[in-house]
């Protein structure tokens, strides 16, 4: 390809919309062009990495065993109202309805059409396992598109549905697409954690690992350990109680007013105690069920583990002012678990009956009480670990303090067990003629938002660094000076020369001056520039740089496609 052949848009200013550097990057580098929000079209260069992502999917796929089918983005309703998902997924699924004024979605995955194939074709164990996946764009009504291809209403995945006689078998083909995954990431050359999670809206009974690229921008929180593989996203984060050797009541517990005190902070300040002496009180409402939850005044709620405890449900949030007026009499500051009705379920972290003395709200505008026992006090119907996981505490596995780190989510596999297969009927007959429901399970990835995640990764105040394995092209030839013919024509030699041997070379034929050709080289990111002059070429030398590491040398031009091959063999090697 020759640069003045091809579609390749770049600019020099960032986009007032791009938030993050892989969003203001793939604009200004030429790759995307946005649609409308959380849409994006893919120009020449931009479509090419995509290929390559899905290329490098696609292979260790298949060399798990797995086969490619595609299925239909357009999914009837009667399928996800069947396994019971077209409620509960939310608003984020695209419903839409045909001039027949039947219901569809835009699938932003598809386990229900998946299952509804297996049933109407699986007889016999002796046709499991099985691993079919597909690589399709998939759709979800984001409440707000950010980010450009990180956290888009159209994306393009890979998902892969397993089925299996047993848990055994399931617990086989997890595994696999575990180690497949980490394949993956590692050939993309992606600074990676694969860490516990929750299931979400995909559902399930087992285990389920998202993998996470390290970079600051990432939205998701997750927790690691240095000494040993344990690592987890802050909403699984398993949390074991931590004792604080506070100091026993004074007396009996006594109500203190506490006038004008609104928030925690308040409370501390005003009554000068440590926030581990307090418990947080806070309504919550769980479809129409009312929860009063508590926690230690240090630490916060973790919803996610809240919903789950509780058997999920459709819609949980915090209750409104109006709510608490009329349930409890005060506003949200002063909401407390003593004398509450008798109706109102109350849930404490597991940290909160080992209290020896608290403070807490007394649900009374402006007044409090302190020296409360929440071990012989509070009515408390049932303890769970509810809190979000810190930084330092220590691993639940090997018992070393725990670091911190931001990521981005780009791919996470699930043991989804018999819970489509049983909503659905997707059986078999094993080999005593016994009816069984296939054991299933999900494996994704985003293969969009890998390519994102990859910048946020790999760039520098020039622009993206690609990994060789996702570069657009490995190599550009740039001539310095297009009025000269000898280095003109000695560039459409290398650039000859490349393509022969294999290179996935371009040519910067156009005219224009150096500097502007060395900008848009960095700002696209090949690995390797090839740079002629008259001068050094007047030597017989052309100069190499490498854009990771910016080392820039002299070659002969006779040895120049060689070392440049074995560049690009070498980054390759996994």
């Amino acid at each position: 390809m020759r640069v003045s052949q091809l579609f390749n848009p770049t600019l020099r200013e960032v986009p007032a919309e791009a938030e993050v550097i892989s969003h203001q990057l793939m604009v200004r580098a030429g790759l995307i062009r946005k649609t409308a929000s959380g849409l994006y079209t893919y120009l020449p260069l931009g479509l090419r990495i995509l290929k390559k992502m899905e290329a490098i999917v696609r292979a260790e796929m298949e060399a798990k065993g797995g086969q490619e089918i595609l299925m239909p983005i357009l999914q009837p309703a009667e399928l996800w109202k069947e396994s019971g998902r077209w409620e509960a997924y939310g608003a984020e699924l695209m419903r839409i309805k045909d001039r027949h004024n039947r219901e569809f979605c835009l699938g932003p995955t598809h386990e229900e059409i998946i299952t509804d194939l297996i049933r109407g074709e699986i007889r016999s164990y002796k046709q499991l396992p099985l691993l079919l996946y597909q690589i399709q764009n998939k759709y979800r009504d984001e409440r707000r598109p950010r980010f450009g291809l990180m956290r888009g209403r159209e994306f393009v995945m890979k998902d892969l549905y397993s089925f299996d006689r047993d848990e055994t078998g399931m617990d086989e083909s997890y595994q696999k697409m575990y180690d497949a995954y980490c394949r993956i990431f590692t050939r993309c050359g992606l600074v990676y954690r694969a860490v516990e999670a929750d299931a979400g809206a995909i559902g399930g009974t087992g285990a389920t690992h998202e993998f996470m690229v390290l970079a600051n921008s990432g939205e998701n929180a997750v927790v690691y350990c240095p000494e040993c593989s344990y690592a987890a996203n802050v909403e699984k984060a398993e949390c074991h109680p931590q004792i604080i050797e506070d100091v026993s009541p004074e007396g009996p517990r006594k109500l203190v007013p506490t006038p004008n005190v609104k928030t925690i902070d308040d409370l501390v300040e005003f009554l000068a105690v440590p926030k581990t002496a307090l418990v947080k009180s806070l309504l919550y409402q769980g479809d129409e069920k009312l929860l009063l939850v508590l926690v230690r005044g240090d630490r916060e709620v973790n919803e996610i583990k809240l919903n789950n405890a509780l058997g999920g449900f459709l819609s949980l949030q915090l209750a409104s002012p109006e709510v608490i007026l009329t349930l409890l009499g005060c506003q949200p500051g002063s909401v407390g678990p003593l004398e509450v009705p008798n109706e109102l379920m109350v849930i404490a972290d597991a940290e909160v009956p080992l209290m020896k003395s608290a403070v807490c709200g007394a649900n009374k505008a402006d007044y409090h009480f302190v020296d409360a026992v929440p071990s012989t006090e509070f009515r408390i119907n049932k303890v769970f670990d509810l809190r979000m996981m810190e930084t330092g505490e220590a691993c639940p596995k090997c018992g070393a303090p725990l670091k911190d780190a931001r990521g981005i989510e780009v791919g996470q596999v699930f043991k989804l067990g018999t819970k489509y297969s049983k909503a659905l009927g997707a059986t078999y007959l094993d080999i005593n003629g016994e009816e069984k429901f296939c054991e299933m399970g999900c494996y994704g990835v985003g293969v969009s938002r890998s390519i994102a995640a990859a910048i946020e990764q790999n760039h520098d105040d020039y622009g993206i660094i690609w990994p060789m394995p996702l570069a657009p092209y490995q190599c550009i030839i740039v001539p310095v000076s297009t009025k000269d013919a000898l280095v003109v024509e000695t560039a459409v030699n290398l650039y000859l020369e490349l393509q022969r041997l294999g290179v996935e070379v371009i040519l910067d034929d156009r005219d224009e001056r150096g500097g502007v050709k060395f900008k848009d080289a960095d700002l696209v990111g090949y690995p390797i520039r090839v740079t002629l002059g008259s001068k050094t070429l007047a030597n017989g030398q052309v100069e190499l740089r490498e854009r990771k590491t910016g080392e820039t040398q002299l070659i002969l031009i006779k040895e120049v496609a060689q070392q440049v091959k074995a560049i690009i063999e070498k980054a390759l090697l996994f």
